[in-house]
């Protein structure tokens, strides 16, 4: 019974490895992508069964996918240690609400939509791009701060400065903030700009500096820090590559061994036999 199972797993194994295979879930998963995507158009009411069918057939897909991948593992605690496989159990478990009940018709969509995101899952660059990501927000955060800080002081002046020249723009602070977030994302900033300017013909000042700090500095800020955490991270990988690849290798190697140790052991009773 051991032997038998360890075989069937040896054979999911190899299935999960298996480039074709991954190949296959990742069209399936375009293939989930689009019939979410065809369900938004009111041409497509007509093909509603078929569209269910194929629903279905996506959602069996993931379900067997899934257990191959947990059946191709030595423990199945083992599957559950990485993050990746969690997120990807999820997601086809909230895949299996059916789409027949109205009560939950709504939530089953929005569920299913989320199954675009195991492209992420499948694919290695985007889970780098992904977790160097996450890894970047704490660090973001103080460069957000410090940006939040200098909204402030610059929407606290222009608050003052400018709220008789347009109240709509400039009334409050808070209304000043949301102004300088359309200058610091050039929304039409020199419409902005032009009515200041034919009252303080120096205002633009305030809008240079302000948009050399937060577009320039603070942008190329929040790019750096991504970018070293992604050189982190992929250095990470392949050290993990690497160390995967030796054990694969110690493995094999003690596989040899182990195969010319029985190789001697029988040549030995053979000698003696004869």
């Amino acid at each position: 019974m051991s032997a038998g199972f360890e075989a069937w797993r040896d054979r999911f194994e190899r299935l999960r490895a298996n480039k074709l295979f991954e190949t296959a879930v990742i069209a399936i998963i375009i293939l989930s992508a689009l019939l979410i995507g065809a369900k938004t158009y009111e041409e497509t009411s007509r093909f509603q069964q078929w569209l269910l069918v194929l629903d279905v057939a996506v959602t069996v897909f993931f379900l067997v996918e899934i257990l191959i991948r947990m059946a191709a593992e030595k423990r199945l605690r083992d599957f559950f240690r990485r993050g990746w496989n969690i997120f990807d159990f999820l997601i086809v478990t909230a895949s299996l609400i059916p789409l027949d009940d109205s009560e939950m018709v709504l939530l089953a969509r929005l569920l299913r939509i989320f199954r675009v995101l195991r492209l992420v899952s499948m694919i290695p660059e985007l889970r780098l791009l992904m977790a160097a990501l996450v890894k970047s927000i704490p660090r973001m955060g103080y460069v957000a701060l410090l940006m939040f800080i200098i909204f402030y002081i610059y929407a606290a002046i222009g608050s003052f400065l400018f709220a008789d020249i347009d109240d709509f723009l400039w009334g409050n602070i808070s209304i000043a903030m949301l102004t300088l977030f359309r200058v610091a994302t050039f929304e039409d900033w020199t419409d902005v700009m032009y009515a200041t300017q034919e009252v303080y013909a120096w205002s633009w000042i305030y809008y240079l500096t302000f948009i050399f700090l937060t577009a320039f500095i603070f942008l190329n800020m929040m790019i750096g820090i991504v970018l070293d955490v992604m050189q982190k991270e992929s250095v990470q990988m392949e050290i993990e590559t690497g160390e995967g690849e030796a054990a694969e290798l110690h493995g094999l190697r003690d596989d040899v061994r182990e195969l010319r140790e029985q190789l001697s052991r029988m040549e030995t009773l053979l000698e003696r036999r004869s």
